[in-house]
């Protein structure tokens, strides 16, 4: 007869990832990571950070062509700081000075308000729900 060994299974999930590009599922230690300009990407906690975005790929071809597809997009610096802005604004205070906004995100007041005309544009753009 015939006994049947049992397979060690782990307490929990193993910790996987998922390709940015083909959208393959595989184990975390084979990522291959990076990281892209992007003006819509914002860091919750890190400045240095903003305006990158970390992409993970399934291999190094994958991870190219992913660069390759940030490269052909337009950095906008207002979409950048419109996001800096929200970040400021989403931390408690709705109703910030010209000044305190400027402290809180390292923007100039020119920047402020080409931010602001950029969202409120972008506003306009987006369909209604």
């Amino acid at each position: 007869m015939w006994k049947r060994r049992k397979r060690a299974r782990p307490d929990r999930p193993l910790p996987s990832e998922l390709c940015d590009l083909c959208g393959a599922v595989f184990p975390r230690s084979e990522a291959v990571r990076g990281r892209v300009a992007d003006s819509s990407a914002v860091h919750p906690t890190d400045v240095w950070a903003d305006g990158l975005r970390r992409v993970v790929a399934c291999c190094e071809e994958h991870l190219e062509a992913i660069r390759k597809e940030y490269e052909g997009r337009a950095f906008v610096p207002e979409e950048l700081w419109a996001a800096k802005i929200d970040r400021a604004l989403s931390g408690g205070a709705q109703s910030l000075t010209m000044g305190q906004l400027g402290c809180r995100t390292g923007l100039q007041e020119s920047q402020i308000r080409r931010a602001i005309a950029w969202h409120n544009a972008h506003l306009r753009q987006r369909p209604e729900p």
